[in-house]
């Protein structure tokens, strides 16, 4: 099996550690400029994913959606959610922690590529 999203140790443990201060929690990376093509994080309840979002798969127990549009361009590459130092400029809950997501990609090879296509697409939400 083929993941279309994966995630750092680094960024687990920070994912765990949100976790136990918000409950369950949810990813989403939109198409929009700057950070708004960020990997956000969010508690689960309090984000509304629309039909237009594609679920790519769950990291660190947490689903991970990306707008549509967004998915079209990157849907032959592997996304790597890491955690770096810093403050993103979004509303993801990781932002008081100091640190930031950050999504990381490369391509998906011939033989990956041909797994995704046979697995057909992956699910929308809402």
């Amino acid at each position: 099996m083929v993941d279309r999203v994966r995630i750092t140790d680094a960024a687990v443990k920070v994912v765990d550690t949100l976790r136990a201060v918000h409950g369950p929690l949810l990813f989403h990376q939109s198409g929009g400029c700057c950070d708004g093509s960020a990997p956000m994080c969010y508690p689960e309840k309090e984000f509304r994913v629309g039909p237009q979002d594609v679920l790519l798969g769950r990291i660190a127990a947490c689903d991970f959606y990306m707008g549509a549009a967004q998915f079209d361009y990157w849907q032959h590459t592997q996304l790597i959610i890491d955690v770096v130092p810093g403050r993103g400029s979004g509303f993801s809950l990781e932002a008081p922690e100091g640190v930031r997501f950050l999504t990381r990609s490369r391509l998906f090879t011939d033989d990956e590529a041909a797994a995704l296509e046979a697995a057909g697409p992956p699910a929308r939400g809402g």
